[in-house]
């Protein structure tokens, strides 16, 4: 700013005048009385006022950043404040995490977690922009910095400001730098840090999974160095747990004895697991099962192989192994052995559809149902990528689980179809009734039909016999149609003489 000021300053001129003027009569001779020499001394000397323009700094902006500031002295509503203006925000954040880091790097930054997802949180071509905005040494460098989050925190906004990298940094440069790396691994840290503090309020961190559970889940998918610290996080429902739903922590502190692994089942929805035939051994054991029905989850999992020390489980697959007494073992080997007979004629009445027919220990209640190879795909998996729009076909063929059947030996059905089938291995009904529940049997198991036509041509056979109508009528008109096609025949040939 520019400042003029008046300042009064003795006038040299005059003085020098008088003294040019003194000069001129130095040759007379000076005759002065006392009274006039007295009279001069007194006199004041004039003064003239002159303008001076002086040049002083005026600080415009006196508020220093927020981030330099220290975290106790910002209010909640300083941190809302700069937040909706950082994100364009219209609702406040529901958590904040300002830090800084000292050491062999230094850095400050604030880290806020929105209260609600936005609409094209996995869009690919909004990657990543203006989420973190990078600053060194209060001066702005970049908006969108994709080299300090990975893509599962995208949602995560805030400010990161380092002393450390040049002020001259390009994109290239700091693509290869280093600091870059070590800052991203803190925020990583820091950000599940904070997932943790909202994990202590319950309400919040229902809000928060709600929005934010894929995330986490891809999380656990990528990010193999956090995978324990972000399995702390899951919630899933599972059979005792209601309508909540509950984290790993608490089902293992609810396992039982004699419970080795934690037990899950994948599929389409919650509907549908709870009614799944896979669960009901466990359900008799009491022995808990998470439901996962969320896409990602079947990644997910696929990672997350253990949690504290104990393996996670699929029910749906081959391999599941309950501890029996010795006797249980021995009436089970007898069973086996009485009905492996039944177990062949099956598999050679179904061929290629199934692997194997076995007799199966999770299934109480259901006649049968259909297992996947231990590292295969499960039924929910092989849904998930029959609807991807770019699929490869040919991975399909080799990822596609080997089905296995296993029949439940004490269900009466099986007991009947045991009997039918000693009396007369080529009765059609018998056939029939095998193809029948294997049919169904890939329903309840989450497969879908290669032929509906043909399940509900055998559904529509049944409802007859329970009407105890006849197949006479119809079988008549089946009769009567070959001699239709003759004449066809006959009518063409006429039209190929012409």
């Amino acid at each position: 700013t520019e400042k003029t000021v008046d300042k009064e300053v003795d006038d040299d001129d005059d003085d020098e005048e008088e003294e040019k003027k003194d000069d001129e009569d130095g040759d007379e001779p000076k005759i002065e009385e006392v009274e006039e020499d007295e009279e001069s001394k007194k006199k004041e000397k004039k003064k003239k006022k002159v303008k001076e323009v002086t040049h002083e700094w005026d600080l415009m902006n006196k508020q220093k950043p927020i981030w330099t500031r220290k975290p106790e002295e910002v209010t909640k509503e300083e941190y809302g404040a700069f937040y909706k203006a950082l994100s364009n925000d219209w609702e406040e954040h529901l958590a904040v995490k300002h830090f800084s880091v000292e050491g062999q790097l230094e850095f400050t930054s604030i880290l806020f977690v929105p209260k609600r997802a936005p609409f094209d949180l996995f869009e690919p071509k909004k990657k990543n922009s203006g989420h973190i905005k990078l600053y060194v040494r209060r001066v702005f460098i970049m908006d969108n910095c994709e080299d300090l989050m990975p893509e599962w925190l995208t949602f995560v906004k805030g400010v990161v400001d380092s002393e450390d990298l040049p002020l001259n940094i390009s994109r290239e440069t700091l693509q290869q730098n280093k600091i870059l790396k070590v800052i991203k691994k803190n925020i990583v840290k820091k950000c599940i840090e904070l997932f943790g503090e909202i994990q202590e309020n319950t309400e919040d961190f229902k809000k928060f999974y709600e929005q934010f559970s894929k995330n986490v889940k891809l999380g656990v998918h990528e990010d193999s160095g956090n995978r324990a610290k972000l399995a702390e996080l899951l919630m899933y429902h599972s059979t005792k747990s209601g309508d909540e739903q509950t984290s790993l922590k608490d089902y293992v502190s609810r396992m039982p004895e004699s419970q080795k692994d934690i037990y899950y089942i994948t599929g389409e929805s919650k509907k549908a697991v709870e009614t799944s035939p896979f669960i009901e051994k466990c359900k008799k054991r009491n022995y808990e099962v998470m439901y996962m029905v969320d896409p990602i989850d079947e990644y997910c999992v696929q990672q997350l192989k253990e949690y504290d020390g104990k393996k996670l489980v699929s029910v749906t697959k081959e391999g599941l192994k309950f501890e029996e007494t010795e006797e249980e073992k021995k009436a089970w080997e007898e069973l086996t052995a009485d009905f492996e007979p039944l177990c062949k004629l099956m598999k050679e009445i179904l061929g290629d559809k199934t692997e194997k027919v076995v007799m199966s220990e999770r299934v109480t209640e259901s006649p049968c149902v259909l297992v996947t190879g231990e590292y295969g795909w499960t039924a929910n998996m092989e849904r998930i990528m029959r609807a991807q729009a770019l699929r490869d076909n040919s991975m399909s063929s080799y990822m596609a689980s080997k089905k296995t059947m296993e029949i439940n030996p004490k269900h009466s059905i099986m007991k009947e179809l045991k009997a039918k089938a000693a009396a007369d291995k080529g009765d059609k009904t018998v056939k029939d009734l095998v193809h029948l529940l294997f049919e169904t049997s890939l329903l309840t198991s989450g497969f879908s039909l290669d032929e509906p036509a043909t399940f509900a041509g055998r559904i529509h056979r049944m409802i007859k016999l329970g009407l105890s109508i006849e197949d006479d009528d119809e079988a008549d008109d089946i009769e009567e149609l070959p001699p239709l096609e003759e004449d066809g025949d006959e009518s063409s040939k006429m039209e190929e003489v012409d």
